[in-house]
């Protein structure tokens, strides 16, 4: 039987390009990978305008043979909205020709080094082939009670192997703190949320880019970074009057606070451990006469409201959660780990384009 038969031809065709786009996507990282090595943002950036094909290769020392290899990659890029290519006059010139040149984006904005909102750490973190390649195994993944992807790749979990691997580890905690710096930018319009407490302790905030910053903007508020031990250990001497660093193992206790910040934390996790997880918050704020509460900031799959590439953004990640058999959760899924938990009730804002932020009331 012909399974295609009933088709028109013009749909096979679609479907055919819609195979062959999700078969060469990997393409637009090793694209975006290509651009962060070369740091192609910051050289435009420091040029103070948009730079020309030949002003680029000339500063990079592109062999002749690799310029047209330049173009093209340069032109996959903006075509994806990385870079704008405009028109200039150049000023040397007598003629004023006009030149194709490249400008920057928000999106390569974001990827200028020593800006305060680089994504470029995390963009490295995520594209380090000890990440990415393991998701070649998903198959096998697929077939292995119980183990995570991590296990399987790398022999074990990503905790273990961050630990072994200082290096890796610097460049994850830097990752995280790079997202962080979007946080910041978001959380200015949610004061209200830390008004009131005298105290708050983030937990696996690795080196306290998010405390930092609660700090900062409440100087009077407690901020305790609570994470591994050799996470931690080489932060503690950064210690300040409302900023500290604990080390110890979120399933055995969490300080005690008015509130607990979990970033990014829950959805590392299966629901057994995020109900483990939300327990401890729960006993950290409880002696919190006004009633504590946790402050969550995760990705809230929502694919009724969010508009198709900001749910194709949350499911992609909820795929990337695989490496920790944790996942990204819609609002009901929330709910339920809340109430197994103890909780009583919570409120979702929206916080970034892609972040909400849930409290949760004991």
């Amino acid at each position: 039987m012909d399974l295609l038969s009933g088709r028109k031809a013009n749909e096979i065709f679609e479907g055919q390009v819609h195979v062959y786009k999700h078969m060469y996507v990997y393409l637009n990282s090793m694209c975006l990978k290509w651009c962060i090595e070369l740091e192609i943002p910051t050289i435009i950036y420091n040029h103070e305008k948009p730079i020309t094909l030949h002003e680029l290769i000339s500063i990079l020392q592109v062999p002749p043979s690799k310029i047209s290899g330049v173009e093209r990659l340069m032109r996959h890029l903006s075509h994806n909205g990385f870079f704008d290519i405009v028109t200039i006059h150049d000023d040397d010139d007598e003629n004023k020709e006009e030149k194709e040149a490249y400008a920057l984006t928000i999106a390569s904005e974001l990827l200028v080094k020593g800006t305060e909102y680089c994504l470029t750490p995390m963009a490295k973190c995520s594209l380090d082939p000890s990440v990415s390649s393991s998701y070649n195994l998903l198959g096998k993944w697929t077939l292995e009670e119980n183990l995570t992807l991590s296990e399987i790749s790398l022999g074990t979990n990503l905790w273990n192997f961050l630990s072994k691997n200082p290096s890796i580890l610097t460049s994850f905690n830097e990752s995280m703190a790079s997202d962080s710096q979007m946080v910041k930018l978001a959380l200015k319009d949610h004061n209200a949320v830390f008004e009131g407490l005298e105290s708050i302790v983030d937990v696996g905030s690795g080196n306290g880019t998010v405390s930092k910053i609660i700090s900062d903007m409440f100087p009077k508020l407690k901020c305790i970074v609570f994470d591994l031990p050799h996470v931690v250990e080489n932060f503690s001497g950064t210690n300040s009057n409302n900023l500290s660093f604990i080390g110890g193992d979120m399933f055995n206790f969490i300080p005690e606070a008015d509130a607990v910040l979990l970033k990014w934390i829950l959805h590392d996790w299966d629901d057994e451990h995020c109900v483990k997880i939300l327990k401890k918050c729960k006993d950290a704020i409880s002696k919190n006469t006004k009633g504590g509460k946790a402050i969550i900031i995760d990705f809230v799959i929502n694919e009724k409201q969010d508009e198709f590439g900001l749910t194709q953004m949350k499911l992609r990640m909820d795929i990337a959660m695989t490496t920790l058999n944790g996942k990204e959760r819609s609002e009901e899924e929330f709910k339920k780990l809340f109430l197994e938990a103890g909780f009583e009730d919570y409120k979702i804002f929206p916080l970034t384009g892609m972040y909400s932020l849930i409290v949760v009331f004991s």
